[in-house]
């Protein structure tokens, strides 16, 4: 391959990592996603992460997968949302199909469309102006329910008095409801996320350590066998020290928090072994850029990823070349560091001769 051919590659690359955030525009993502009430989206919202909370106006559908989904605002379209808590306090200008563990329609809710609902325990203290059918352990209208067409319900009813059913109320013990299987995760929207997580990692690492990150790099170039190896071997043997710890009382604790910090390990390690491809990659154009390095390593393994049979090769591989390098990293260090400190070491004075000896000589 000439090294125009791979600097072509490079920039191809590049370009596949930008096309998924521009592609992704209404697609949001991470620990809590919040359109602000100021904020206005102008078409549909995938969202996905911790909580999804939208307190201005959504103009399209909103997709939401969370642990937490709260609507405050308006979305003038549909709403689909799963997650362990869902509620809708504002205002929905279609359907809404929620799942949950609690889903919660509040007083000042007003859902212009139909409510489908299932969770565990499902409750209506807001307007539905059409139809409504509800599924939970309990299910409970509030006295200022209002449904403007019929109720179909599963499980136990608890209706207040005051609560307004417009059309007939049937119950139902095979009631199926909720979002169905239209309501699915875009492809390779955790993909972008887990790269965009790994940029940042990366990123972090090679700010504040760039000497070490240089050095893991060059093991992977030059010793790829080797390190490798020091990976796998490092993978079975931390795991089965972090047992035998743990079969102590008092070892237990250490072996949780040794467990804590492998798993950390672990994660670093995948990442440097991204960052060790691309800086590979890079090699082969003539180039040397450890930020670039860091983007392509990451793009490429993303972007096969999408490739089954390939895709998991390639992680283990990664995996084994960067946690591997890490641990050659912490070996070496730990022995010139051992290896100064013993140089340091003040040398035991000789004792001074007797008179005795003196004499004699």
């Amino acid at each position: 391959m000439t090294r125009t051919a791979v600097t072509l590659a490079v920039v191809l690359l590049v370009t596949l990592a930008i096309v998924p955030g521009v592609a992704a525009a209404a697609t949001r993502t991470g620990g809590s996603v919040v359109v602000g009430a100021d904020e206005t989206i102008d078409e549909n919202l995938d969202a996905f992460g911790g909580s999804v909370v939208v307190r201005g106006t959504v103009e399209g559908d909103l997709n939401a997968f969370a642990g937490t989904v709260v609507v405050r605002g308006t979305v003038e379209g549909d709403v689909t949302a799963v997650g362990g808590t869902v509620q809708i306090l504002g205002t929905v200008g279609g359907d809404v199909e929620a799942s949950g563990g609690t889903v919660d329609v509040g007083e000042s809710a007003t859902i212009d469309g139909t409510l489908a609902a299932a969770g565990g325990t499902v409750a209506v203290a807001g307007t539905v102006q059409g139809d409504a059918r509800l599924a939970g352990d309990t299910v409970t209208l509030a006295e200022t329910a209002v449904l403007g067409g019929d109720l179909e319900y599963d499980g136990d009813l608890a209706r207040a008095d005051g609560a307004t059913v417009e059309g007939t109320v049937t119950q139902d013990s095979g009631l199926n409801v909720g979002p169905g299987p239209q309501f699915t995760v875009p492809d390779g929207i955790f993909a972008v996320y887990g790269a965009v997580v790994t940029l940042v990692l990366g990123a972090f690492l090679l700010l504040v350590f760039p000497v070490f990150s240089a050095d893991v790099a060059r093991q992977v170039a030059d010793e790829p066998l080797r390190t490798a190896g020091a990976g796998l071997l490092t993978t079975i043997a931390v795991p089965v020290a972090l047992a035998l710890v743990a079969v102590t009382i008092v070892g237990i604790p250490l072996s949780l928090a040794g467990s804590v910090a492998f798993g950390l390990l672990v994660w670093v390690g995948t990442v440097y072994g991204r960052y060790a491809l691309g800086a590979w990659l890079l090699g082969l154009a003539d180039t040397e850029n450890r930020w670039l390095a860091l983007l392509v390593g990451v793009v490429v393994v993303a972007v096969l990823s999408f490739v089954p049979i390939v895709d998991p090769l390639v992680r283990f591989a990664v995996f084994l070349l960067g946690f591997g390098a890490l641990a050659r990293g912490f070996l070496r260090s730990y022995t010139v560091r051992r290896r100064e400190r013993r140089t340091a070491e003040p040398t035991a004075p000789t004792p001074p001769e007797s008179d005795s000896e003196v004499g004699a000589t």
